[in-house]
């Protein structure tokens, strides 16, 4: 039997996902936007292309959330995006409603479903779909380990003039201005990176990675889309084919790295059950002292949300 995702959001992350679902005919499709016409319009589109990309994959879309009946996986994408200037964090309450009630739809239609989360601030939305949707909070994640991970291996790959494919590196933390890029395990080939390129580039490429966002923001005037879309799409993968792949996710911890109570990006064993197991990672003192002030910005996040909702 064919596997069903659901995409929350038809703009330009969930267009950009729902083609390399259909293209790669990984599993059916079903696209549901608020926005009347839209998801049904790009489902049609996505579903002409399939005799183009040789995918037996069905795709419907539509603005009814009932269109999420009986998925394996459901990613969030909906939400208003950031403009120029704009913090993820000035999206909180805005998204935190919307996300909330995509993952009730969620938790009516497709309860069993894993949950990817990709609408921002991403930490405290996955948060608010774990929450909003009565959900195993193994089986709701949230995508940004993997999409910041991937511009740090793009910066970095950049700075030693080598393939991307040869660089491992990984970045934890929440996914804002305290994300926390691990120079410590960042290797080329098996050799530390940080004895290949000089302390003050890998600074600026450390900054480079916290701002990679507002940067795409600065000149799309609109957020990322492509990188967001693949990350997600490496996280399907790796939950359809039961990878146990090792990647970075916004994943509930429960005292794991001292942290309790928050979903916050780290690394994970990702396959078919979700969230299988959260790795723990030696971690420098400087890098213990950033991540537990990155998770406290996450804490702060949701304490706030809380609040607005009271």
């Amino acid at each position: 039997m064919r596997k069903k995702i659901t995409i929350f959001g038809a703009g330009n992350v969930g267009a950009s996902l729902g083609q390399l679902v259909v293209f790669s005919g990984i599993a059916d499709l079903a696209m549901i936007d608020i926005a009347e016409g839209i998801a049904e319009g790009k489902a049609l589109d996505l579903a002409q292309a399939r005799p183009v990309y040789g995918s037996d994959s069905k795709v419907i879309g539509g603005s009814d959330p009932s269109l999420t009946r009986d998925a394996d996986l459901v990613v969030i994408t909906a939400g208003i995006t950031r403009k120029p200037g704009m913090s993820r964090e000035e999206l909180l309450e805005t998204n935190a409603k919307i996300v909330g009630q995509c993952a009730s739809a969620v938790g009516q239609y497709a309860g069993n479903a894993l949950v990817i989360v990709i609408s921002n601030p991403l930490d405290v939305m996955t948060y608010v779909a774990s929450e909003a949707g009565k959900l195993d909070r193994r089986k709701v994640m949230g995508m940004a380990g993997v999409l910041d991970s991937a511009r740090f291996r793009h910066f970095l790959s950049e700075a030693i003039g080598g393939s991307v494919k040869d660089i491992q590196a990984m970045v934890l933390g929440g996914h804002g201005d305290e994300m926390v890029p691990l120079l410590s395990y960042a290797v080329w080939q098996g050799e530390k990176i940080q004895k290949l390129v000089p302390a003050e580039v890998l600074e600026k490429i450390v900054t480079r990675t916290k701002n990679a966002g507002a940067e795409i923001v600065s000149k799309l005037k609109t957020s990322a889309f492509y990188s967001p879309a693949a990350s997600a799409f490496e996280m399907i993968k790796a939950i359809f084919g039961d990878e146990k792949r090792l990647l970075p996710c916004s994943a509930w911890l429960n005292g794991e790295y001292g942290v309790k109570g928050i979903y916050v990006g780290v690394p994970v064993i990702l396959g078919s059950a979700g969230v299988e197991k959260v790795v723990e990672l030696e971690l420098t003192a400087q890098e213990k002292e950033s991540f537990a002030k990155s998770c406290q910005a996450v804490r702060s996040s949701v304490e706030k949300l809380k609040g607005l909702k009271g």
